[in-house]
């Protein structure tokens, strides 16, 4: 077995899958994994579901950018921050404010990083799925969620087809700051850009010309889901 630091550090996200399945004994001890994170005043406000049901599986896929790998990974969980389980138990809850949105994305997040190592340490891969948010409202109508709960990002579960090419990370002399933040080391980040370079001109799938300050300048020259704010007051999150 890979020490835990090894199997954290070579990560990769999988998105081609083998037809085996993945045991409910397996799946028990990935969510006991999951809910042994930290979670803030032991407030558990978290939720997994588990998509079973194959024509909903293939409608979130739909939903979310056409994914394929929903369809085909063994297992698909949506991870959600609820706070619904809190209002069952306490009706005078004073929900709403902006601290539950950040906690419940903390502990939710905590939740599914846990998750995907102790998959991982079994052999199985998956690949976080974000896009469930492109099409949020209808992401919570075929789930029936309640007010006060809100989806984050699906996972998918499976064994891998194959382990791609390592996703080369930021180096820590720009991500780590003593004492005080200070602006980028252009020198370092230019190496960064011909690492990255270098890593999508030569992978085994998906080639292209790009480097990390491209990316950066694609993904961030656009909206980005403009409609998450009135979702997010709809649904009763963030209204102070």
């Amino acid at each position: 077995m890979k020490s835990v630091t090894d199997l954290i550090s070579n990560h990769r996200s999988i998105r081609n899958f083998t037809n085996q399945s993945i045991s409910k004994e397996q799946s028990t001890i990935i969510i006991n994994a999951a809910q042994s994170a930290s979670t803030s005043s032991f407030l558990q406000c978290s939720s997994i579901i588990q998509v079973t049901n194959k024509l909903l599986r293939s409608q979130i896929a739909i939903l979310s950018n056409n994914q394929k790998w929903i369809n085909e990974s063994a297992e698909f969980w949506i991870f959600c921050a609820d706070f619904n389980r809190h209002l069952q138990i306490c009706p005078n809850a004073k929900l709403g404010c902006i601290e539950h949105l950040i906690i419940g994305c903390i502990d939710t997040a905590l939740m599914a990083q846990n998750a995907i190592i102790s998959a991982e340490s079994m052999g199985l891969g998956g690949v976080f799925i974000g896009g469930i948010r492109n099409n949020i409202e209808e992401i919570v109508k075929l789930l029936k969620l309640p007010k006060f709960v809100l989806p984050l990002f699906g996972l998918c579960l499976g064994y891998p087809l194959y382990i791609p090419e390592k996703k080369p990370r930021i180096p820590q002399e720009i991500i780590v700051h003593e004492n005080q933040y200070h602006l980028i080391n252009k020198n370092i980040l230019k190496e960064y850009n011909i690492n990255i370079e270098n890593y999508y001109q030569y992978r085994s799938n998906n080639k292209r010309i790009e480097n990390w300050n491209q990316l950066i300048q694609r993904l961030m020259t656009k909206e980005m889901r403009p409609f998450m704010l009135s979702f997010l007051h709809k649904q009763g999150w963030a209204i102070y």
